[in-house]
């Protein structure tokens, strides 16, 4: 015997009514199956009005931490300044030593500054040997911090806690959360990770990151496949533009982290949790631009939308 859904009728009432009853419980009866659909009616609908108001708690309990990190004193929002080496010893304006790099490395000599690196005071000179795109390291010079990175050539970005961007910070704009938006997708991992070369907001600049694989999924009656690079604790990360980029969205790119795929690479897509990059907030930010095929051909209106300090 089937299941039935709630867009189905009501049973038929077979229960037979004795003839000696009277006509007031006869009605009752007649009438006690439309009452105990009704009742399952309000119940279902309770149960789905509050799986909706979780979802909107987990997703404001996501955006609280979120903009908490965003805040953070020597954070994105902290940045005042970017300069990129050069291949002398120079001097920077209210920075400690001298800086500049060769074809291998970054190199600081602090010249006698008070500075700490990885927990320890500076004695000596420094070499900083990274990987292109790839993670950075600092410098914490009084209350400022001299973040190195290697992003084609060397550069140094100053964080610093009383920047004006920090101060003024409110939060970022999104679209209100919608369950709708939470797609489910397919993982397809290529035969061997693929170094992949992308763009950056930067002109002339370019990245170099590790794509595993495809996530494909469904919207609508039409089907898309994103290129996904390797993510934070075995996930992925997405980088994507859509119709609504340059309109309400940022226009160079968000980002979507995506869980670890399950064992028969089952993903899920939550757009509204997809993100502004340092970018959109920052002119200090060398951010990648999506890989191309990246560009979804319809409106994905659930996630951050362009910062207050880009509107």
């Amino acid at each position: 015997m089937r299941d039935r859904g709630l867009g189905d009728p009501a049973p038929r009432h077979v229960r037979e009514i004795p003839s000696g009853g009277t006509r007031n419980s006869r009605a009752a009866a007649l009438l006690a199956p439309a009452t105990v659909f009704r009742e399952m009616r309000c119940a279902v609908s309770g149960v789905v009005q509050e799986q909706a108001v979780g979802f909107a708690e987990r997703w404001q309990e996501w955006k609280r931490e979120r903009e908490q990190r965003l805040a953070e004193p020597h954070g994105w929002l902290a940045l005042v300044s970017l300069d990129w080496l050069a291949d002398t010893p120079r001097a920077y304006p209210g920075l400690p030593g001298v800086w500049w790099q060769d074809e291998d490395a970054a190199h600081f000599d602090p010249q006698g500054a008070d500075v700490v690196h990885e927990g320890a005071p500076v004695t000596g000179p420094l070499r900083f040997e990274l990987v292109k795109s790839g993670p950075t390291t600092r410098v914490v010079a009084g209350e400022v911090e001299i973040e190195v990175a290697r992003r084609g050539g060397y550069l140094i970005r100053v964080h610093d806690p009383a920047a004006p961007a920090l101060g003024a910070f409110r939060g970022v704009p999104s679209y209100r959360p919608q369950p709708e938006w939470v797609l489910t997708g397919t993982f397809e991992p290529f035969d061997e990770p693929r170094p992949t070369t992308v763009g950056a907001v930067v002109e002339g600049l370019s990245h170099v990151y590790t794509a595993p694989g495809v996530v494909r999924f469904r919207h609508g009656a039409d089907e898309h496949v994103l290129t996904a690079f390797n993510g934070t604790s075995g996930g992925l990360s997405i980088l994507f533009t859509d119709g609504t980029s340059g309109v309400t969205t940022y226009a160079a790119n968000r980002s979507l982290a995506v869980d670890a795929p399950a064992a028969d690479g089952t993903v899920v897509l939550d757009f509204n949790r997809a993100v502004n990059l340092p970018c959109a907030f920052t002119d200090y930010a060398t951010c990648p631009l999506p890989p191309e095929g990246n560009r979804l051909p319809f409106d994905v209106e659930a996630g951050e939308l362009t910062p207050y300090e880009r509107s």
